[in-house]
């Protein structure tokens, strides 16, 4: 994949996998005459829909798969949860940017930040759109960040497979969108992201809207603009969210969400500050 001499391990891989499978398995018709078992390379293309030739080279190692293609991969071949890890895995040892990149922390800087917005929900987000520090309102508002390990805090994990979460977004589809277009804007810039390509392989498997959407062209705007909850306690919200850019690490910005001031969404987020029970306690980091 990079023209040296390790074994083709992402070939190998691809090979036996749809040699496992046969075309009744993946909703093909089987005209028969096969000399081996399994799929054959351009039916795997088929249901991948990309080229004959794409698909040879790349299991010839001959190219670099992209996130879009591994993770269509990982679901026209049926791959389970570990073996589409392990293709995503093969795929980065091909590329010397897939070299994991330091734990990220909340900066202190947003982490002072969060502690003086008592009354206004606040979280700190960083690469792939993972939750790195929150406020309690933040958590009031949204989910109890404390609860979800933290390895699996992440914005569009969320988004894309907690139903809870999906239910409190009265405009999903709008804010799911957004999501996918900042990943793929950071798949963009860092092409051999492990980390991030783990990620689009678990929520390409794990959801169909995702995986359309990733594999798509059209690409929403990232302005914050508003967005309107039903919070099962306060009831309908509608806040407007915007983004600040630490001047330290721009890999990291700082969510703020207001209402305007006399509305019943304004009034909700007092209530709720006013439920938390030591509404002095520092905000909740995520590295805890």
């Amino acid at each position: 994949m990079t023209g040296d001499a390790r074994p083709n391990q992402l070939g190998e891989f691809l090979k036996a996998r749809r040699a496992e499978l046969t075309p009744r398995t993946v909703g093909l018709p089987d005209t028969g005459g096969r000399r081996v078992p399994g799929l054959r390379r351009e039916e795997v293309a088929l249901l991948a829909t990309i080229s004959t030739d794409y698909y040879t080279r790349l299991e010839q190692g001959r190219i670099q798969p992209s996130t879009s293609v591994l993770a269509t991969l990982a679901h026209v071949l049926h791959l389970p949860d570990h073996q589409r890890d392990h293709l995503f895995e093969l795929a980065a040892e091909g590329t010397r940017a897939s070299r994991r990149r330091p734990t990220q922390r909340a900066h202190p800087q947003l982490r002072r930040l969060l502690d003086e917005l008592a009354t206004t929900p606040a979280l700190v987000i960083g690469r792939h759109l993972d939750i790195l520090a929150w406020n309690p309102l933040a958590a009031a508002v949204l989910t109890d960040f404390d609860k979800i390990p933290a390895k699996q805090r992440n914005y569009a994990r969320l988004m894309f497979t907690d139903p809870a979460f999906r239910e409190l977004c009265l405009d999903w589809r709008t804010n799911a969108r957004t999501c996918v277009t900042q990943l793929r804007l950071e798949a963009a810039r860092h092409s051999g992201d492990t980390e991030l390509a783990a990620l689009v392989g678990e929520l390409s498997v794990a959801d169909a809207d995702f995986r359309q959407w990733w594999a798509g062209r059209q690409m929403n705007g990232l302005r914050m603009g508003t967005k309107r909850l039903r919070h099962p306690v306060a009831g309908d919200l509608t806040l407007d969210w915007d983004s600040l850019t630490c001047a330290a690490d721009p890999a990291q910005k700082l969510l703020i969400a207001t209402a305007e001031p006399g509305t019943p969404s304004h009034d909700a987020l007092v209530l709720l500050a006013s439920w938390i029970t030591d509404p002095d306690q520092p905000a909740q980091d995520a590295s805890a």
